[in-house]
C-alpha cells in the first residue's frame, strides 16, 4: 500500500492513525498528477478528497489511469459541482442561490477570499468528468450523489445542513480501468 501527498501535515496524521491500526503503509510526499512508479503498478487506487480536489483532474485522472493495471479500479469522493455553483466568493456557507456558472468548471482559488481562505480546489460539470473518463479507458461502475440525513443539522465545511439535505455537496465515482 502506498500514499501519497503533497501535505506533510496530511501524511503525519495518516501515519499516527496508520501506526494505530497497524498498517504497513509506504508514504510519498508529492503530487499525485506525477508519482514515481512504473505503469500498471496498482489495482486500486482511492482518493477521498486529496488529489480529486485538490489536484486538477486532466492531470491526476491520466496519471492515475497510467499507474493501474487493466481492470484495476479507481475511487475517489470530492465536492458535487453544484456545490460549486452556490458556494459565495467570497468564502461564506452555500447558499440556495447560484453564484457561478455549472459549465467550464474547473479551477477554483480561494486564496484570497474574506472569510476562511484556503487553496486551490478543482471540479467539473457531471458531464465533463464523463468525457474525460471516457478518453482515458475508464468505465463508470457507480456514481453515487450523497445526501445528507434528515436528522443533519448545522453546517459542516461551509455547507448547511438544509442545503445538503436538498442537493448534492458530495460525490462518489467507482471507476474501472478497461481490459
Amino acid at each position: 500500500m502506498v500514499a501519497i501527498d503533497v501535505s506533510e501535515g496530511q501524511l503525519a496524521t495518516a501515519r499516527r492513525l496508520a501506526d494505530i491500526h497497524g498498517s504497513r503503509i509506504e508514504w510519498l510526499h508529492g503530487n499525485a498528477e506525477t508519482v514515481p512508479y512504473p505503469d500498471g503498478s496498482f489495482d486500486v487506487a482511492v482518493s477521498e478528497y486529496g488529489a480529486a480536489l485538490w489536484c486538477d483532474p486532466y492531470a491526476w485522472i491520466p496519471e492515475a489511469v497510467r499507474l493501474l493495471r487493466p481492470g484495476g479500479r479507481l475511487s475517489f469522493l470530492t465536492n458535487s459541482p453544484m456545490l460549486t455553483t452556490c458556494y459565495p466568493l467570497d468564502g461564506s456557507e452555500a447558499g440556495f442561490t447560484l453564484v457561478r456558472p455549472y459549465f467550464g468548471q474547473h479551477m477554483f482559488d480561494w486564496s484570497g477570499v474574506e472569510i476562511d481562505p484556503g487553496g486551490v480546489e478543482f471540479n467539473l460539470a457531471i458531464s465533463d468528468w464523463f468525457s474525460l473518463f471516457h478518453q482515458h479507458g475508464l468505465e463508470v461502475v457507480d456514481f453515487l450523489e450523497l445526501q445528507a440525513p434528515e436528522s443533519a443539522t448545522g453546517t459542516q465545511f461551509v455547507v448547511p445542513a438544509d442545503w445538503a439535505k436538498r442537493y448534492p455537496s458530495e460525490m462518489v465515482w467507482k471507476l474501472r480501468k478497461k481490459p
